[in-house]
């Protein structure tokens, strides 16, 4: 399949995806039976949100069944399988996926941070092969957080939702839900606003508080 990549992500790009690297499941990546290369499908900055406001769908989770239709027309026309995030239980080890198609790093926050994105990206499914394809380089770049000896985004949250004992999402969840809590529900999370990393991807307001509403709907 030459050019396999490529092509692909041009195939992505119609629709606000990114590309976001390939990899070799190994016994211990909990891939499906039967992969031999699988490649990474995601979003970084506005543009799947672009895409995805446009054809306005309906559904009680309608960002991940748009998600789930396109990857599945293009897996298709690429004679690949269609990973998603929704499939399970069990689920699909995603964030360790990411660690392996390319070079993201645990941030302070606890999600995964693209030295060129920052915060502002994500995984939205992948495309499986059973044979082992070409695998695309790889930019070798540095976590940019041990380059940041301040780390504002651990000293943003309003409630200190973030620190050693890891996140504590009730204390988010609480704080979204009253009145002082209007400011990351509208904009998207303040601590990660507060990260310099990436700051010409930050989601527009209407794409971050989506997100917020639905984090609060998934804890009832």
């Amino acid at each position: 399949m030459p050019h396999w990549y490529d092509d692909i992500a041009a195939a992505f790009a119609e629709h606000g995806l990114t590309a976001r690297g390939a990899f070799y499941p190994g016994p211990e990546d909990g891939a499906p039976d039967g992969m031999g290369t699988i490649l990474l499908a995601g979003n970084a900055g506005p543009g799947m949100w672009t895409a995805f406001a446009a054809e306005k769908p309906a559904g009680s989770d309608p960002l991940d069944t748009w998600c789930g239709a396109v990857l599945v027309d293009i897996a298709r026309r690429f004679e690949a399988t269609a990973l998603l995030p929704s499939d399970g239980p069990p689920y699909l080890p995603f964030q360790r996926w990411a660690t392996r198609a390319e070079d993201v790093y645990r941030s302070p926050l606890g999600i995964l941070i693209h030295p060129h994105y920052g915060l502002w990206h994500g995984y939205r499914g992948a495309l499986a092969f059973p044979g082992r394809l070409k695998l695309p380089a790889r930019d070798a770049r540095e976590n940019p957080c041990d380059a940041c000896s301040d780390r504002p985004c651990l000293s943003a949250c309003p409630v200190a939702a973030f620190g050693g004992g890891g996140y504590d999402v009730p204390a988010c969840a609480a704080h979204l839900r009253c009145e002082d809590g209007a400011d990351c529900m509208t904009l998207g999370c303040r601590a990660r606003r507060a990260c310099p990393v990436g700051r010409d991807h930050v989601y527009e307001a209407a794409q971050a508080a989506f997100h917020m509403r639905a984090f609060l709907a998934a804890r009832g």
